[in-house]
């Protein structure tokens, strides 16, 4: 396994570029399998293990997958599916591997897929999806540890999540397309990727209204066309490279963004006392030389985004007083916290609660990184911490981040990857 080793108290300063986001380019390239003739081909793709994990999917249903790394274009053709079966050996790595059920019922009529793994934030039950597709006509049976879903023909009904799912949603969207008549989608999420998917199908010829909003109208179609598409900037990439400014009092600029997306981001790190200047596409943040404390609660989107609670926490554990953080996303998602007391971090977790008191200066150790988030954060204490800082399991950085250490390395950090 590899391991970060920082050697911390270097000031960040530059031009980072931001990635396509992960959560958009994944459902997009799920939405693929409703297309019946032609490719699909998605630009600016990054290159991730979850993307990795996603295209490998789609090959064993039978996609003929073309992947250009260098420049990050990906072409599906979906034209000859020969299986409808996602094994469990692929979507244990990958929660948004479930996104293919919805496609491929809607279209095959039929699909057996694995229940999710992925990142272990505490229960995250698939049931929300499960009740939706009942709604649209399918016949739902769990075997095994898999999903087992047919239909005769989905149809429109009216779908009333109890809260607001991300990846519920999305696969709701996609199945809505091919289902006759009206889907309406109640209490959705409002998430910008959940946005983009929804771009992306209208693009190919689907009928979708009121994505970005509670309410979503989804009207049938026969068939969806081949398009090609890029999709929106990662908006927690860029939040990470914020909060990697301020961390270590630095200044730096960030390319292809979409600043709209950040905004509660933004407007809790000018409360820590960041100075930030934004346009279209660009946004240049100032560290300041000591963070003020901050009190945040995370709350799905245009809230303040759980993944990126363990960055703003790790800001937190440096600021020049108590800051107060609330989970109310995910459960058990303080995991990092222990990491952090390992740097000499005075954090105090009760419930859905963390109590940070800020002292001067963490000081290095070796931590170990729970989750993709998690690891991020873990990373950014130790940019600010003194001496050595090893970050070990970064296989789960590597999940949502593409060449993290080298992007931090070019702004500064005196950070490598190695071999434990």
């Amino acid at each position: 396994m590899d391991k970060f080793v920082i050697e911390g108290g270097k000031r960040l300063s530059g031009t980072v570029q931001i990635e396509s986001s992960k959560n958009a380019v994944l459902p997009i390239l799920a939405a693929s399998l409703l297309v019946e003739k032609g490719e699909t081909i998605i630009n600016n793709v990054p290159n991730l293990v979850d993307v990795d994990t996603m295209l490998k999917v789609l090959e064993h249903l039978g996609a003929k997958v073309k992947r250009d790394k260098v420049d990050k274009k990906v072409v599906i053709n979906a034209e000859n599916l020969n299986s409808f079966e996602a094994p469990y050996d692929l979507v244990r790595k990958m929660r948004a591997s479930f996104l293919v059920l919805g496609p491929l019922l809607a279209r095959f009529k039929q699909a057996k897929v694995s229940l999710p793994g992925g990142c272990v934030l505490g229960p995250r039950p698939v049931n929300f999806h499960l009740s939706g597709f009942s709604r649209l006509g399918a016949k739902i049976d769990e075997d095994r540890g898999y999903v087992v879903a047919s239909c005769d023909q989905l149809s429109g009904n009216v779908i009333c999540f109890d809260r607001p799912t991300h990846t519920g949603t999305e696969n709701i969207l996609m199945a809505a397309c091919l289902a006759s008549g009206r889907t309406t989608i109640v209490n959705a999420a409002c998430d910008p990727e959940v946005v983009d998917l929804a771009n992306f199908l209208n693009q190919m010829g689907a009928k979708i209204k009121g994505a970005g909003t509670s309410t979503i109208d989804i009207d049938g179609v026969k068939k969806l066309q081949a398009q090609e598409y890029t999709p929106i900037p990662d908006r927690l990439e860029a939040g990470t490279f914020m909060m990697a400014a301020c961390i270590t009092k630095g200044y730096v600029e960030l390319k292809n963004v979409n600043f709209e997306h950040l905004s509660m981001v933004s407007l809790k790190l000018r409360e820590m006392g960041a100075e930030i200047e934004e346009n279209r596409k660009k946004i240049k943040i100032k560290g300041p030389q000591r963070l003020k404390p901050v009190w945040v609660t995370t709350y799905p989107h245009p809230g303040f985004p759980t993944d990126l609670q363990a960055s703003i926490v790790a800001l937190a554990s440096v600021a020049s007083g108590t800051s107060q953080i609330r989970e109310t996303v995910f459960e058990d998602r303080f995991t990092h916290v222990m990491e952090l007391a390992r740097l000499g971090a005075d954090i105090k977790v009760s419930g859905d609660r963390a109590t940070i008191n800020g002292v001067a200066r963490l000081k290095g150790a070796s931590i170990m990184a729970s989750d993709i988030r998690a690891g991020a954060g873990l990373t950014l204490a130790g940019l600010a911490a003194d001496g050595t800082t090893e970050v070990l399991r970064v296989y789960h950085i590597d999940r949502g981040y593409g060449h993290f250490e080298e992007k931090l390395a070019k702004l500064g950090a005196e950070i490598k990857r190695v071999k434990s």
